[in-house]
């Protein structure tokens, strides 16, 4: 499998701006087989008012920019995540969203559990639970941005059976997740990648430093602080199906959830 990330700076307020920008980036990602891109693509992050973050926002089965990334999934023949800035028209409220679209158009959907600072301001936390999806090549579990720091998270998605979990991110704490997440694979035998975006918005300065890990904690790609940059790199995704860690000891079955009780 070739699974990997678009780090670049999506345009607060002008989806078609952001648009345009990757369809100057298309013929060095159409070659993923899944493809992982910042968190709020369709709308930009730093939001003046609670207006901005709803005029910015769309129905994740219908909206532009989904509808958009399905095309391109559809035309390559690949799978994308993203972030998206997301309107339930149902019950009138915003979440900061992830969608899981293939060919065939979208498959699923992650509503971000920990909100982040301002964040709070703008979006409900998710409510969807912590959903794994089998694409048949390899089942995947999406994160978004600071749910990095939250260990529990990460352990469901493998416990569920993620072989990859897809991370994207609109960092702005130096470094921090850059080298928390390389751990998270580690720990639980997974394949992660974080896609972070560059640039600036208002008083916040994003991190980039997106990167790929393989179960192993070790780091397959990772990109430069401040300039777009597309990764992909080949991965044998039966990796992160092997869960031991010494002949004698398993990452998932050597748990002892019976003295666990206090992390709920």
């Amino acid at each position: 499998m070739r699974i990997g990330f678009v780090q670049f700076s999506p345009a607060l307020g002008d989806v078609a701006a952001t648009i345009r920008e990757l369809d100057s980036l298309c013929e060095d990602f159409k070659s993923a087989d899944i493809l992982v891109l910042p968190e709020l693509c369709n709308s930009g992050y730093n939001f003046a008012s609670i207006e901005q973050a709803r005029s910015t926002a769309e129905d994740a089965q219908n909206g532009a920019f989904v509808q958009y990334l399905c095309s391109l999934s559809k035309e390559y023949r690949q799978y994308i995540v993203a972030g998206v800035n997301e309107w339930d028209g149902d019950h009138g409220e915003l979440y900061n969203s992830s969608v899981l679209v293939g060919p065939e158009g979208l498959i699923g959907k992650y509503r971000k559990l920990h909100l982040f600072m301002k964040e709070k301001d703008f979006f409900r936390p998710g409510n969807l639970g912590l959903p794994v999806f089998d694409l048949g090549v390899c089942k995947v579990g999406m994160l978004i941005c600071f749910d990095w720091i939250f260990p529990e998270a990460w352990r469901i998605l493998a416990l569920r059976g993620a072989d990859l979990i897809c991370h994207p991110s609109n960092l702005v704490l130096q470094g921090l997740a850059q080298r928390g997440v390389p751990v998270h694979a580690l720990m639980n035998r997974v394949f992660v990648v974080t896609a972070n975006r560059i640039g600036r918005e208002g008083d916040m300065v994003f991190t980039g430093l997106s990167t790929i890990a393989d179960p192993g904690g070790d780091i397959l790609a990772q990109a430069p602080e401040s300039q777009a940059q597309v990764s992909i790199v080949d991965v044998d995704i039966n990796l992160a199906r092997d869960k031991m860690i010494t002949p004698r000891n398993h990452v998932l079955a050597d748990r002892r959830p019976e003295e666990y009780g206090d992390l709920v």
